[in-house]
């Protein structure tokens, strides 16, 4: 058997998420399931196909990462090719390599790293719409790049999950978090950390847009973090805007 690891980049918003999943209704669109598909056209059959996180429907990636085993070894260019001819135009494969038995795309990641974009026109941009999120107003970079670096450390990030999930564990440590200008009225905020809680970025993003419009005080987040109550946190930004843009293993 032969362990692929695949890099994918996808358009997030015709997809109800990356997790397989099937109703009463029928099986809904998703990045596996597409994938699922290709994979056993180009292999016939797989094993231990995974990938690397759980992502939400409206939710992009420029650098997702799936693994799985298959009796074929084909050369990693014929698999990106294979893969792409076999996928809708919505999803890419852009890297393919070989990994060790051992490897799980998502248990030996180390850190993950999202990015929220947004652009502040007084009007919508239809080009953006669904890629970005729109927000009409001013917004003041220099406070919320310094109310994001409350965010690093390692912390209980209780207050940063959404309400009835089941996790019991939610100390993360964040390595980096920082909000820039990317380019007249648009504007990404990016965080690294080993691991995310259920809705974490998108509500980090509602806090400092609440900091932003003064509904939560600019050095508020050290408190709401001390709270581990999702009451004292900002909103859930919308999923538009946000990417999973990198994943990081330790082993290359």
């Amino acid at each position: 058997m032969t362990n692929y690891l695949l890099t994918l980049r996808y358009d997030g918003r015709n997809f109800c998420g990356y997790q397989v999943q099937t109703t009463a209704d029928g099986e809904k669109r998703t990045v596996g399931g597409e994938l699922k598909r290709a994979v056993l056209t180009v292999f016939g059959s797989v094993e231990k196909l995974a990938g690397c996180s759980r992502t939400d429907s409206g939710v992009h990636s420029t650098g997702y990462c799936v693994s799985f085993s298959a009796e074929k070894k084909l050369p990693e260019a014929v698999v990106i090719r294979a893969l792409n001819a076999n996928l809708p135009p919505d999803i890419s494969v852009t890297d393919c390599r070989y990994v060790s038995d051992d490897f799980h795309a998502r248990y030996s990641v180390v850190s993950k790293k999202y990015e929220y974009r947004i652009y502040t026109s007084p009007t919508r941009d239809p080009f953006k719409n669904g890629l970005y999120l729109h927000f009409p107003h001013d917004i003041d970079e220099s406070l919320l790049k310094n109310a994001c670096r409350d965010f690093i450390g390692k912390h209980d990030f209780r207050s940063f999950m959404a309400s009835g999930s089941k996790i019991t564990d939610t100390v993360r440590t964040v390595y980096d978090a920082d909000f820039y200008s990317v380019g007249t009225g648009e504007y990404v905020f990016t965080v690294c950390a080993d691991g995310f809680l259920y809705n974490m970025v998108r509500i980090m993003v509602g806090t400092l847009l609440d900091i932003n419009s003064g509904k939560i005080a600019p050095n508020a987040v050290p408190l709401i973090i001390e709270n581990t109550d999702r009451s004292s946190a900002g909103h859930t930004a919308p999923p538009d805007g946000l990417y999973l843009c990198e994943v990081r293993y330790d082993r290359f």
